[in-house]
């Protein structure tokens, strides 16, 4: 099980190069893969998407999504992480949705609104990962007369920050029979640029 995560060294992995929340079985899905980095054009695209809300962006960023589904892995069905129902009220849309169904047009894999978000959680922005995590623990239930016993999921998205949201997620689908949660979104934040960010800073300030 990997998610992934980019880090400044190998110090955090383990022999198989896990980090501690996988060995730990915290993260809940069992993969994470990702189109590019949360930067640059990229993020401007998303933000345009989900903020500016140009849902036709929706085709383009479903071409970068079915551009980075890994070959050697099989799926049985597409799973859009869900908002909860004020917050698609006050977008309009939920963007996973959007890109699942681009993606399940293109891959010809079937797109299942297998999940509900039942509970309205405070943004996770600003948020520790442990805070995160918390805060959308049992956020999530797999609707009713959902056949997912046995099923490989892939979990959309549109942006990975920590993962905790679809590790919620994840285990939701698990516990009704998902045998497979892999984690597929557009763009993943990349921490380690904050660091660099902030070294660079004190490096001129310190000039």
């Amino acid at each position: 099980m990997s998610c992934r995560t980019p880090f400044q060294n190998e110090f955090p992995l383990d022999e198989e190069g896990r980090c501690a929340l996988c060995r730990l079985g915290l993260r809940g899905f069992d993969s994470a893969y990702c189109f590019g980095a949360y930067e640059g054009a990229l993020r401007d695209a998303i933000h345009l998407f989900k903020y500016g809300k140009v849902r036709t962006l929706a085709g383009p960023l479903g071409d970068l999504l079915a551009a980075a589904i890994p070959r050697d892995q099989r799926f049985d069905a597409i799973a859009p992480v869900p908002l909860h129902w004020r917050r698609k009220w006050q977008r309009g849309f939920n963007q996973a949705e959007l890109l699942a169904r681009s993606l399940a047009r293109r891959s010809g894999i079937p797109m299942l609104r297998a999940l509900r978000r039942v509970h309205s959680t405070a943004t996770q922005a600003g948020l520790s990962n442990t805070r995160r995590r918390s805060n959308v623990a049992k956020a999530f239930h797999v609707r009713k007369n959902m056949a997912l016993a046995g099923k490989r999921i892939l979990l959309i998205d549109d942006v990975m920050t920590t993962g905790s949201t679809a590790a919620a997620c994840a285990v939701a689908l698990k516990r009704a029979g998902a045998v497979k949660v892999s984690l597929l979104t557009v763009a993943r934040v990349d921490r380690r640029m904050d660091v660099w960010r902030m070294r660079a800073a004190n490096a001129e300030a310190g000039r």
